[in-house]
């Protein structure tokens, strides 16, 4: 199964009136534990609770997203985390300065790593990647049950 992956020139605009997470660092390398953590928080504001399994979905995606910002990208990174109308799915943004969209690797059991963007894949209604003049902003939406 392919990641649909569609880029964009232009920005969008925060929805008012959601429950919003966001986080900036200055570095490549941020608490993977934190941004976790965050996924959490803002969904045991949300009504309806999602259930545990789709908690742990998001904080999944949140995991491999910002992962492979910390270790791609040389400077600054932004997390925003976004709860949809009705708590019906969890919009996940990653921005960072590196230019080169996420490459999905073919499978290989074999290989330690390489594996993260098959599992936003599954766990969400595809991958949305933007150009941006310094990097790239890189959106999932994971349902909520």
């Amino acid at each position: 199964m392919d990641i649909p992956l569609r880029t964009h020139a232009t920005t969008t605009q925060a929805r008012p009136g959601h429950l919003r997470y966001s986080r900036t660092w200055h570095t490549g390398v941020t608490s993977i534990a934190d941004a976790r953590d965050a996924v959490a928080a803002l969904l045991s504001r949300a009504r309806p609770a999602p259930d545990r399994r789709s908690v742990q979905d998001a904080q999944l995606v949140v995991s491999e997203l910002v992962t492979n910002a910390a270790q791609h990208a040389p400077g600054p990174c932004a997390l925003l985390l976004e709860l949809l109308p009705g708590a019906a799915a969890l919009c996940v943004t990653v921005t960072d300065t590196c230019a080169r969209p996420p490459r999905r690797r073919p499978p290989d059991p074999g290989r330690v790593g390489g594996h993260g963007l098959h599992l936003v894949s599954m766990l969400t209604r595809g991958l949305e990647v933007t150009s941006l003049p310094h990097g790239k902003r890189v959106t999932a939406t994971v349902p909520l049950t």
